[in-house]
């Protein structure tokens, strides 16, 4: 058969051109290319239609994590896969992750021809305060910034509508899923305060005791949101028939906002913080997410002194005080400008994820509540739990790491870190760590940090065979890819 196509090649294309000239490779009804032919090939959008090497997802809630790698196995990219990781975390781990809370990304494609040229790029929503004015609060709720900033991601890099990843919350979200085990034990640890919420309690509790590993967990309220994010479109949390919900509903928590609050919420675009680690780059998040400021820094000690993490740590630390302080700029920070040691504050709780393609396309994120579980109170009949303003509780470290080779256009490796004060130490202490070793997270990061690690120590492109990813062993993340 395959001689006879050789032979006859170009009447055998012209017959098939004919043949599938009202034909679909989109998987849709009506009659697909893969359909016609009666091949049992998944069809483009379903996983298992990538064969061979999909990339990878590491994420701290094992259910997102695979969400993610079904989007790899289905031909989406690395955007794709990360968009889809935190819509699904807003479900699955909303103590740290959610619709009313925020992050920051990096994103990087190796094309020179691409988006950004070759070159990561930060995709900052971090969560903001309000402006006030809407009435007495006694536990500020943050604007919520999340939706906006995969919407940004998604439009920017990604490959699929945004429809997509929120549909696929929305069914986590309806029909429930097994709590996990971090879930479970984020719970427990602030049990007596969240349930002093009816909206959490409901959700989070059965029989008024903590929600367990392995119990199911519906929320109803948050799927008919993401159903009307879905439905009308992201910028309906910020000027539309949602925006007005949460005005309405957010005085009842002791949180309110305003309409010019959720106007104001926009994500931006910014250049990442970049230090050169012999033949390849490193780019860490930028302020507001200063844990990357942390990071770099806490890299440049390391470099200079491989064993030295304490020094590293205070310094980070240091680095960081300085920054919010104000008056000194991250450039005059990494340019060797003398730091005084500092205490910082009692820190919130992030959750971080990396996601890697096929052709080497990465991102990865950090996300935060601002608190764990936010303000500890739900938006009244959304499903939101509200984060906590930054005015009212100190900003998280978050911290991510990413390597490249601006030379051969190509991804090396990338690190989240979380664990409050330890989680710039964790993200330069894994990136130092996998570019001296070639494996991803050799040895874990020095408490209270932790991290997520994805590395290609021969390059990606072209050398899948060189790649691996790692979750944090002492917590109970996954890391999922393969082929």
């Amino acid at each position: 058969m395959h001689g006879m196509l050789a032979r006859s090649g170009g009447r055998v294309a012209l017959a098939l051109a004919l043949i599938c000239s009202g034909c679909s490779d989109s998987g849709g009804s009506g009659g697909s290319f893969w359909n016609m032919f009666g091949s049992n090939a998944p069809p483009p959008g379903t996983p298992g239609f990538v064969k061979g090497f999909l990339g990878g997802v590491v994420a701290d809630e094992p259910r997102a994590a695979l969400v993610g790698r079904e989007v790899l196995s289905s031909g989406g990219n690395a955007a794709d896969a990360a968009v889809a990781v935190a819509f699904a975390l807003s479900v699955t781990l909303p103590s740290r992750a959610g619709l009313g809370g925020g992050g920051a990304c990096l994103a990087y494609s190796p094309d020179a021809k691409s988006v950004n040229g070759g070159t990561p790029e930060a995709v900052l929503f971090t969560p903001m305060a309000p402006a006030g004015g809407g009435g007495p609060a006694d536990r500020p709720a943050a604007v919520p910034m999340l939706a906006r900033g995969m919407f940004l991601l998604n439009a920017r890099y990604g490959t699929r509508p945004i429809e997509v990843p929120i549909a696929k919350a929305e069914e986590l979200a309806r029909f429930g899923v097994l709590t996990s085990r971090a879930l479970a034990r984020d719970v427990a640890v602030v049990a007596g305060p969240l349930f002093t919420d009816p909206g959490a309690r409901a959700v989070f509790s059965r029989d008024g005791q903590p929600i367990a590993e392995g119990q199911q967990l519906v929320q109803t309220e948050l799927a008919a949101t993401l159903a009307q994010l879905r439905v009308s479109g992201v910028g309906d949390l910020y000027q539309g028939g949602l925006a007005r919900r949460l005005i309405d509903a957010s005085p009842l928590i002791g949180g309110p906002l305003q309409a010019a609050d959720l106007r104001a919420g926009l994500p931006k675009l910014s250049a990442p913080l970049v230090i050169d680690a012999r033949r390849d780059k490193i780019a860490f998040l930028p302020p507001p997410a200063d844990g990357g400021l942390g990071a770099a820094v806490a890299f440049q000690a390391l470099q200079a002194a491989p064993n030295d993490v304490e020094n590293a740590t205070a310094r980070a630390l240091a680095a960081v005080a300085s920054y919010r302080a104000g008056g000194i700029s991250p450039a005059a920070i990494l340019a060797g400008q003398p730091l005084t040691a500092a205490a910082m504050p009692p820190l919130p709780a992030s959750t971080t994820f990396a996601t890697l393609d096929k052709s080497g396309n990465a991102v990865v994120c950090a996300l935060t509540m601002d608190n764990l579980f936010g303000t500890g109170r739900i938006f009244p009949g959304t499903g939101m739990v509200a984060a906590a303003s930054p005015n009212s509780v100190p900003p998280p470290l978050l911290a991510a790491a990413l390597a490249w080779n601006d030379r051969i256009h190509a991804f090396r490796a990338e690190v989240g870190g979380t664990g409050q004060d330890g989680a710039a130490t964790a993200a330069a202490v894994g990136m130092a760590n996998t570019l001296r070793s070639n494996v991803p997270m050799p040895a874990p990061v020095p408490d209270p940090g932790r991290a997520n690690v994805i590395a290609c120590s021969g390059y990606l492109p072209p050398n899948t065979d060189s790649c691996g990813w790692a979750v944090d062993p002492r917590d109970s993340g996954m890391a999922a890819g393969g082929t």
